[in-house]
C-alpha cells in the first residue's frame, strides 16, 4: 500500500471516529428518531457543511480524491475539532495548515510551573507565539520584574521593552538588544502578519513608542541570536546570562525560555542574594 493510500484511509478513519462522538443536539439538530448507531449521520455532517452526500461518503471511504481548505474548515466547524484536531485534518488531507496564531491560552501545565521552579538560579519563563509571558520562575520576578498583577499585555516582551522604563534601564545596551529582539519577533511572527491579533499589536505599539515604530518601519529580521545577556540589575549590579530557548513540541507555541548565570562570574550568587532578600 502506498503511502497516499494510507493517508486516505487514515483520513476515513479519523473522521468516522470524529462523527461518532457528535450528539444530534451539539450541531443544532433534534434528535428525532432512535438512531442506529452514535453521532451525526453522513447526510447531517454533508449537509451543515455544505458539501455534497456523495463526495462525502467518498472522503470517509477513503478514496483518492482531493480536499480544498475551503472544505477542511467547513467539516471542521461541523466535527467541532480542536486546535490539534484541525491540524491533524489538515495533514491527512496533505494541505498546509492556515497561517494562524494558536489559539489564546493564559495558563501552562502544573508540571511546566514545576519545572520552572526548579531553575532555581536561572531566570526561566514560559512565552506563547505572541510573545506574552505566561508563566515563571521567582528567579524571572526578581530580575525581569514579571508579576502575576501585570495584565497579560505588560507581560508581552516586545511590549515592555519598548514601552517600560524599568525593562529599558535593565539593558545596558538596550537600543542594540530592542533592535535584535525585534528582529527575532519579526521573523517568528511573519507568518501571522494577517492574523487581527499582530494587526492590532502593532498598531496599537507603534502609537506607544515612537522607537517601535521607527525600528518597525525598517523591517530589519536580524535574529536575536546573542547567547550571552548582560543585564544591569537595579538592586545588584550587573548579571550574565547564557540564554537559551526551547520550542515545545505539540504545536501550541509554547516557548521555554532559559538564562543561565554564566559560569565564573558572581551571576548565580547575586541572584542567590535576590532569593534570600525576597524571602526576608
Amino acid at each position: 500500500m502506498s503511502i497516499n493510500s494510507r493517508r486516505y484511509l487514515e483520513l476515513a478513519d479519523f473522521l468516522k471516529t470524529r462523527r461518532a462522538r457528535i450528539l444530534p443536539s451539539q450541531a443544532g439538530l433534534s434528535s428525532g428518531t432512535r438512531r442506529r448507531t452514535p453521532g451525526l449521520r453522513r447526510e447531517e455532517v454533508a449537509h451543515l457543511a455544505g458539501i455534497g452526500l456523495t463526495w462525502y461518503t467518498w472522503l470517509e471511504q477513503g478514496r483518492p480524491i482531493q480536499v480544498s481548505a475551503q472544505v477542511i474548515e467547513s467539516i471542521s466547524k461541523v466535527l467541532l475539532l480542536d486546535y490539534q484536531e484541525r491540524l491533524h485534518f489538515y495533514t491527512l488531507a496533505n494541505q498546509p495548515p492556515p497561517a494562524e496564531l494558536p489559539p489564546f491560552q493564559e495558563t501552562i501545565n502544573p508540571v511546566l510551573q514545576r519545572v520552572l521552579e526548579n531553575l532555581v538560579l536561572c531566570p526561566s519563563y514560559i512565552m506563547d507565539a505572541r510573545w506574552n509571558v505566561l508563566a515563571w520562575n521567582q528567579a524571572a520576578s526578581l530580575v525581569f520584574g514579571f508579576s502575576s498583577m501585570m495584565k497579560l499585555r505588560d507581560r508581552n516582551i516586545i511590549w515592555r521593552m519598548f514601552t517600560d522604563k524599568d525593562c529599558k534601564r535593565l539593558f545596558p545596551h538596550w537600543e542594540n538588544h530592542a533592535r535584535r529582539m525585534l528582529g527575532s519577533f519579526r521573523s517568528t511572527t511573519d507568518h501571522y502578519m494577517e492574523d487581527p491579533w499582530i494587526i492590532q499589536f502593532v498598531k496599537d505599539l507603534k502609537k506607544e513608542s515612537k522607537e517601535f515604530d521607527f525600528l518597525w518601519s525598517h523591517h530589519e529580521l536580524q535574529n536575536d541570536d546573542n547567547i550571552c545577556k548582560k543585564l544591569n540589575h537595579a538592586v545588584v549590579g550587573t548579571l550574565l546570562f547564557e540564554f537559551s530557548n526551547f520550542v515545545f513540541a505539540d504545536n501550541s507555541g509554547l516557548k521555554l525560555i532559559i538564562n543561565a548565570p554564566v559560569e565564573n562570574t558572581d551571576t548565580a550568587a547575586k541572584v542567590q542574594s535576590l532569593i534570600q532578600r525576597n524571602g526576608q
